[in-house]
């Protein structure tokens, strides 16, 4: 997951950058040729987007609105601290005497729990939520309280549409959707999607026939690559003057590379220009999987990507 702190002041200095922030235009609608504003045994629930290709939830916790990012590169929900005290979520209580924690990128956060949780017409009833002092919120015009994580996108084997701004939840688990079969029709690329051992969701890639893995991580504005990957397989590196903030302590300065051959799984990619920077361990390192780099919204909107988290399929076209 990537935030930036400094990138709201700074994004008109990068060229490439600033037309990738104007991909996801506010009027686009659900109802278009080969995407379904409904799927047979799911509820739908619509996000949007603000200023840096954030996919945004609205949803209600213990009967409080709420905005939410949908974030694959999250293991689970992820509340601002400040906010989760205003909507009465407190610390999980593991005893009397103990409070319930759990550990992210080194850090060690306090568990708390949410009553209900809504969505639409989706309840996701009571959950366990982890409490983070966080500066995650600098999303344009739209406040963020937090991330809306793997646990429950998994738990309800969501299907993501990046184009639609739709996010579907299976309801009934009986009903079997063949999502390859329609993707197909509509000219979509299947790609596996892989769930490595710490949860984090890869793809398949290749640059310039040099097979790695991305991470995919709707909670990235912008695809990224690893530097040294790419300097070994001969793309050139460009300077700018962009900077972004991967977790506390984990600022990176980021460069541009023009990559004409990138394939993700089967689906071959237009040249362009992509970011690149010294990616931190946590990073390249996804349970016993090495990544060379993360899959974010400007390449999975312009692709209209489909993520289906029970075949575990993403679609690409």
């Amino acid at each position: 997951m990537i935030t930036d702190e400094a990138l709201a002041t700074q994004v008109r200095r990068f060229r490439f950058v600033l037309a990738v922030l104007l991909i996801i235009p506010s009027s686009t609608l659900a109802s278009v040729k080969g995407n379904p504003t409904q799927l047979s045994g799911y509820k739908a629930v619509r996000v949007h987007y603000s200023p840096l290709n954030k996919m945004i939830m609205s949803v209600r916790i213990n009967g409080r609105r709420a905005n939410l990012l949908v974030d694959t590169g999250s293991n689970q929900i992820i509340l601002d601290a400040g906010a989760a005290a205003s909507f009465g979520v407190q610390p999980s209580q593991g005893g009397l005497r103990y409070t319930q924690q759990t550990r992210i990128n080194g850090q060690l956060l306090t568990v708390g729990f949410a009553q209900s949780l809504i969505a639409g017409g989706m309840s996701f009833g009571s959950t366990l939520v982890t409490l983070r002092s966080s500066s995650h919120s600098d999303t344009g015009d739209t406040p963020v309280d937090g991330l809306l994580g793997l646990d429950v996108l998994t738990q309800h084997k969501a299907v993501i549409n990046c184009r639609t701004k739709l996010i579907f939840f299976k309801v009934d688990q009986a009903r079997q959707v063949d999502l390859s079969s329609v993707a197909s029709k509509e000219k979509f690329t299947r790609i596996p999607l892989r769930r490595e051992e710490n949860g984090a969701l890869t793809v398949p890639c290749s640059i310039r026939g040099q097979p790695t893995r991305l991470f995919v991580d709707t909670g990235a504005f912008l695809t990224i690559f690893h530097e040294a990957f790419l300097k070994s397989v001969g793309i050139p590196i460009e300077a700018t003057r962009i900077s972004a903030h991967f977790a506390p302590g984990a600022s990176r300065k980021i460069s541009a590379g023009q990559i004409n051959d990138l394939k993700i799984g089967a689906f071959k990619t237009a040249p362009a220009k992509f970011g690149v920077t010294a990616l931190p361990n946590f990073t390249l390192r996804q349970g016993s999987a090495s990544v060379s780099g993360i899959l974010g919204m400007d390449t999975l909107y312009n692709y209209h990507a489909i993520i289906d988290l029970d075949s575990m399929n993403l679609f690409l076209k």
